[in-house]
C-alpha cells in the first residue's frame, strides 16, 4: 500500500512539473553567467509569441543581455508557476510580459478574466517586490484561433488588455500597447503581420521590436 501511495505521489508530482513545463528551459538556466558590471539583464516571459520571436528574429536577441523564456502554448497560471525558475533565478533587471492569450483561448481551462488578471499582478508584484522593472505588455489583437474555433476572441483581448492597464496605471507599472501597431479593421492582427491571425511574422516581429527596446529604455532605474 505504501508503495502504491508512493507511485501515485510521484506521478502526481511529475504532472504538476509537466504542466509548468519547468524542464524546458531548466539546462540553459543554469548555463546563465553571474551578471557582469554594468549589464542590464532582460528576461521575456510568455507564450508562443515570445518563443517565436527567438526563431524569427535572432538578431533581435543576439549580443544583448536578453533572455528569451516564451513556451507555446502556455497560459498566465503556468507562467507563474515557473516565475522563480525562469526569471528570478536569472536575476534580470527588466521583466517583460506577455501573456493571456491562451486564457483566452481556453488552454488549460475555462478562460476566468478575473484569475487571468490577478496572475498577470501576481507575477509584477512578484518582480516588484524583487526589485525587478516590470514591462507589461498588451496582448496582441486576435478574432479567432485556428486551433479552437468560434470562442470569438476580439473583445475579449480588448477586455483583458484595458484591465492589464488599469493595473499598471494604479500601481505604476508601464504598459507597453503593442495590440494598437498590428491591429485590423476586424480586431484581428493585420495579414501582413500574422498570417494565422494570431502568431506574428518576420514583419510583425520588426513593428514590435522597435516598441519593447524604448520601452526597455524608458524603465531604466
Amino acid at each position: 500500500m505504501t508503495s502504491l501511495f508512493v507511485n501515485a505521489q510521484q506521478k502526481i508530482n511529475e504532472n504538476w512539473a509537466d504542466w509548468a513545463n519547468f524542464k524546458k528551459y531548466a539546462d540553459q538556466n543554469k548555463a546563465v553567467p553571474p551578471k557582469t558590471k554594468g549589464e542590464r539583464r532582460v528576461v521575456f516571459l510568455g507564450n508562443s509569441i515570445f518563443e517565436g520571436w527567438l526563431r524569427s528574429r535572432p538578431e533581435f536577441f543576439a549580443g544583448k543581455p536578453y533572455y528569451d523564456r516564451g513556451i507555446s502554448g502556455q497560459t498566465t497560471p503556468q507562467m507563474l508557476l515557473r516565475f522563480y525558475d525562469d526569471v528570478l533565478a536569472l536575476n534580470p533587471d527588466v521583466l517583460v510580459l506577455k501573456c493571456g492569450i491562451n486564457d483566452i483561448a481556453q488552454n488549460t481551462g475555462p478562460y476566468d478574466p478575473a484569475k487571468t488578471i490577478n496572475n498577470i499582478k501576481a507575477i509584477a508584484q512578484l518582480a516588484r517586490i524583487n526589485k525587478i522593472k516590470v514591462i507589461l505588455c498588451s496582448v496582441l489583437p486576435a478574432n479567432d484561433f485556428k486551433w479552437r474555433p468560434g470562442l470569438e476572441p476580439a473583445d475579449k483581448v480588448m477586455a483583458l488588455n484595458a484591465a492589464i492597464k488599469q493595473f499598471a496605471d494604479e500601481q505604476d507599472y508601464f504598459y507597453l500597447d503593442l495590440y494598437s501597431s498590428v491591429v485590423d479593421e476586424n480586431k484581428g492582427m493585420k495579414k501582413e503581420y500574422a498570417s494565422d491571425g494570431v502568431h506574428p511574422t518576420v514583419e510583425g516581429y520588426k513593428v514590435l521590436e522597435p516598441l519593447v527596446e524604448d520601452a526597455i529604455r524608458k524603465v531604466k532605474k
